[in-house]
């Protein structure tokens, strides 16, 4: 991934008020209070995808990357259509099109997606008209079905629609054939949120590893639905134990990347895990342990995107 991409992604998510100063900017009183901390991202984030520039950057093994519109997204065309992992977001559909037309004249058929967000899944509907079969975790299907809500985005997502639903699911593992290409997808514990999954393009050894890996940015990670710091650094150490030096690794956010670099995200939560941990362990209240700054000596290299002061919640959260 160039620096032009990843400005790109960038400046999509700082339009949408994702920095700190639009979304996040909240006094710590109210942090203290545990009020809700993303009052209004939802909405600027589907509004703001309807400008979006979409990139895409060709890896091996004919994968392609989209990126600009939610998570990333992974796309293998061929003789039996395209597969893409993760559906973007629908004010962003013109571009998607146009970029999935650019890789290929295949059709769609298959569409995977990594986990429930709306980031990762509120193209679904449209893709599924399109012809895509949609497989997933079956944690994904039950909240899409379902009324959910995510409290750190003072947000509750009403059931989606039919044909944006997951019909092909699985519990633990799951194996694709498609385009003379082995994909292997397997469930993470909880992480990221309790319906994660990576998607291991096996003859490109290629790794989309959703949200359970946020390059170069701090992650957030939604608590409501089951997600957790402890988690993050399990799924972290287990995709190290899974890559090798030559894996292609594509995050749910930020550039593509390889092992150093996600050795380097894992270096960077559990330091800041146990920083948080003593402050709790010692009685300090959230406002406490913020006015502590534990995050500070990661805040130039990470801060860009999710503020220190949320991931500090989040991480005081779990332990």
């Amino acid at each position: 991934m160039d620096q032009r991409s990843l400005s790109s992604r960038r400046e999509f998510l700082m339009s949408a008020g994702v920095v700190a100063g639009a979304a996040f900017a909240y006094p710590h009183v109210l942090l203290a209070e545990k009020q809700a901390l993303g009052a209004g991202l939802v909405q600027r984030i589907r509004a703001a995808a309807a400008d979006a520039t979409i990139s895409v950057q060709k890896l091996r093994g004919r994968i392609n990357v989209l990126i600009g519109s939610g998570g990333n997204i992974a796309v293998l065309p061929g003789p039996d259509g395209k597969l893409l992992v993760d559906a973007g977001i629908p004010a962003s559909r013109p571009r998607i099109s146009e970029a999935l037309a650019g890789i290929s004249s295949d059709p769609i058929t298959r569409l995977v997606n990594t986990h429930w967000h709306f980031d990762h899944t509120d193209g679904n509907e449209w893709l599924h008209s399109a012809g895509a079969v949609i497989i997933a975790h079956e944690k994904t299907r039950k909240h899409l079905a379902a009324t959910t809500r995510v409290d750190d985005w003072d947000f509750t997502f009403p059931p989606s629609p039919a044909g944006a639903l997951p019909t092909d699911v699985f519990h633990d593992r799951k194996t694709l054939h498609i385009n003379g290409s082995t994909i292997e997808l397997q469930y993470y514990p909880p992480a990221h949120t309790d319906s994660d999954i990576s998607v291991h393009f096996t003859d490109a050894d290629v790794l989309h590893v959703g949200d359970t890996w946020w390059n170069g940015v701090y992650p957030f990670i939604d608590y409501s639905t089951g997600g957790s710091i402890d988690g993050m650094i399990r799924a972290t150490k287990d995709n190290l134990a899974r890559a090798s030096a030559n894996t292609v690794l594509i995050p749910g956010h930020g550039p593509v990347g390889n092992k150093s670099g996600m050795a380097e995200f894992y270096d960077m939560l559990t330091a800041i895990r146990a920083k948080v941990a003593v402050l709790k362990k010692q009685g300090r209240s959230l406002s406490e342990a913020l006015a502590a700054k534990p995050t500070a000596v990661y805040d130039a290299k990470w801060g860009s995107l999710v503020p220190p002061d949320l991931f500090t919640k989040l991480v005081y959260d779990g332990v």
